[in-house]
């Protein structure tokens, strides 16, 4: 199958320092593809670079089969990919609503957008419970609730999010992950996923990739990167 989305050998510095070396990763689609590593591994550039916040100094970033390495971020969302920051970074002074109209922001159509945004009430039902509150006075997970809502609003087919379950209470971190899981099955969506925690991202990923010092060091199946003495030694308290 033709990847998605698919980084080739890519390289980026800030100045002197490298922070991504040759790194060539895929997200078919459909998928959910996990990325891990440590703090300062190259994660977050990844994402920028994905996203067309940095610019690579060498390789080449494409989506369905186009160059997209060059092009401006709002391009980049109108051919189809979204993003859940770290952190959520909703507008918090904002209301649910005006966050999710701020989702559609590259579009024009304002009938399919009114139409999207009841959808977005439909699929997340306690957004809609609270369409005229203010986003910064929703507790954590109902902002990533709305972070994935408005991330939806662009019509994508590929979200990238990054650490999507930082700073949740086990309770939704588990339905963080249910719904991203709900997302990729109900909606067909492509998702790479950045986290540190590995065995969360990893049991609802199809695919991973581990970064170090900006370095892929390895890549498998969700399965085989579980059972990978490495990766359990290094993220999941296993003894190699």
């Amino acid at each position: 199958m033709k990847p998605l989305l698919q980084l080739d050998s890519v390289d980026v510095s800030y100045g002197a320092a490298r922070a991504l070396e040759d790194v060539s990763l895929e997200v078919r689609p459909g998928e959910i593809v996990s990325l891990l590593g440590g703090n300062a591994s190259g994660k977050s550039t990844t994402m920028k670079a994905i996203l067309g916040l940095v610019r690579p100094q060498a390789g080449t970033v494409t989506l369905d089969g186009t160059d997209i390495t060059m092009t401006s971020t709002p391009h980049r969302i109108r051919a189809g990919i979204a993003s859940v920051p770290e952190a959520r970074r909703v507008f918090g002074q904002m209301t649910v609503a005006e966050n999710l109209l701020a989702g559609a922001y590259t579009r024009r159509h304002r009938g399919e957008i009114a139409a999207d945004i009841e959808r977005m009430y439909e699929h997340f039902p306690r957004l809609a419970e609270r369409r005229r509150q203010a986003a910064g006075t929703l507790s954590g997970g109902e902002q990533q609730m709305l972070a994935f809502a408005r991330a939806l609003m662009s019509r994508p087919r590929l979200i990238c999010m990054d650490e999507p379950t930082m700073g949740l209470s086990p309770l939704f971190v588990d339905r963080v992950l249910d719904e991203i899981a709900r997302l990729n099955t109900e909606l067909g969506i492509a998702v790479l996923m950045v986290e540190q925690q590995a065995e969360l991202a990893l049991s609802i990923a199809h695919r991973g990739y581990v970064l170090a010092t900006g370095r892929i060091v390895l890549s498998g199946s969700a399965k085989e990167l579980l059972a990978d003495a490495g990766v359990q030694q290094a993220y999941l308290g296993g003894i190699a």
